[in-house]
């Protein structure tokens, strides 16, 4: 197994402190991959020196989160982890593309928090993202969305040079979840250099998007550099 590092964070759990784990390899090339480096290859690791990380954080932290990266291309490692995790009484949260549904579907008992990339239309998954999994990915949200425990954010990246508001609007009507997240696209470290230097979104452009889709989702935030997160 390999992995591109840990580290704490008050973010990525929304309300808590998490250990965060980088799980490397990713079956997917999106054009802003912003962790390019954890496509192909990470640090060789085992579960027990996971296992002892996780021990040693535990008395400071609320959560593991396990990232990447793909994690479930580690599936029977995540699973022990989420497990391990659960037996110390801390919360769980999986980051992932939802390119894997039965995978998914096997560690939803396991996982508290599920946040699942939904990077463009389902249908557009071929034109832009160049691999056809948007079949699998809302198959995934499905899942999700039928585990009764898991709380489930749905989250995209707006990369303007990719998608449009009018895009936004049509994820905004395919999707169901309990937390929809606008991420602003930065392109200090992407990984197709054609989009390297270019400007990212306004961040009062990325709320105004936000409150064109609030009457279809209930409950949007956005992220941004400038301002952190800011709930519509």
């Amino acid at each position: 197994m390999e992995i591109g590092g840990t580290i704490i964070s008050s973010v990525e759990y929304t309300g808590k402190i998490a250990l965060v784990i980088f799980m490397a390899k990713c079956p997917l090339r999106c054009p802003y991959c912003h962790n390019s480096e954890l496509l192909e290859n990470g640090e060789e690791t085992t579960l027990e020196e996971l296992f002892k990380i996780i021990d040693d954080s535990a008395d400071y932290i609320d959560a593991v989160v396990i990232s990447g990266g793909e994690p479930l291309v580690h599936f029977k490692e995540v699973i022990e982890l989420l497990k391990y995790s659960k037996s110390l009484n801390l919360k769980t949260k999986i980051d992932t593309s939802g390119c894997y549904p039965e995978k998914l579907k096997k560690v939803l008992k396991f996982t508290d928090y599920i946040a699942i990339d939904i990077k463009v239309p389902f249908e557009k998954y071929k034109n832009i993202i160049g691999t056809d999994i948007g079949a699998n990915v809302e198959k995934s949200m499905k899942l999700a969305n039928n585990n009764s425990n898991t709380y489930l954010e749905c989250r995209t990246t707006y990369v303007p040079a990719l998608l449009s508001h009018d895009d936004i609007k049509q994820i905004s009507r395919e999707i169901e979840c309990d937390l929809y997240t606008l991420q602003q696209f930065r392109s200090k470290n992407v990984l197709d250099e054609n989009l390297k230097g270019l400007e990212s979104p306004n961040p009062h452009e990325l709320k105004k998007l936000a409150y064109e889709i609030k009457p279809i989702l209930n409950n949007v935030k956005i992220k941004t550099a400038e301002f952190g997160e800011e709930y519509i």
